[in-house]
């Protein structure tokens, strides 16, 4: 069997996309294929074990959520200055 998703999250602009990317990229190498286009980020996620293609997506997920919790505190952090 062989399970294919395609997820795709949308960013209030490019900047925030792009650093999610990057802050995404290096852990995603080899499970998760992805593509930033403007604040659009395009993951694909291909496996043929349904336990290990839902490993891989809750971990995407996880670390999207991760992502985004350190930006908004930095931003935060940033905005006290």
């Amino acid at each position: 069997m062989n399970i294919k998703s395609n997820i795709k999250m949308e960013y209030k602009d490019q900047e925030y996309a792009e650093i999610v990317y990057k802050s995404l990229e290096v852990d995603n190498e080899g499970f998760v294929q992805s593509e930033l286009d403007e604040d659009v980020i395009n993951f694909k996620i291909e496996s043929d074990k349904l336990g290990s293609f839902l490993a891989t997506a809750d971990d995407l997920i996880a670390s999207e959520i991760l992502a985004e919790e350190i930006i908004k505190k930095t931003s935060q952090n940033d905005s006290l200055k």
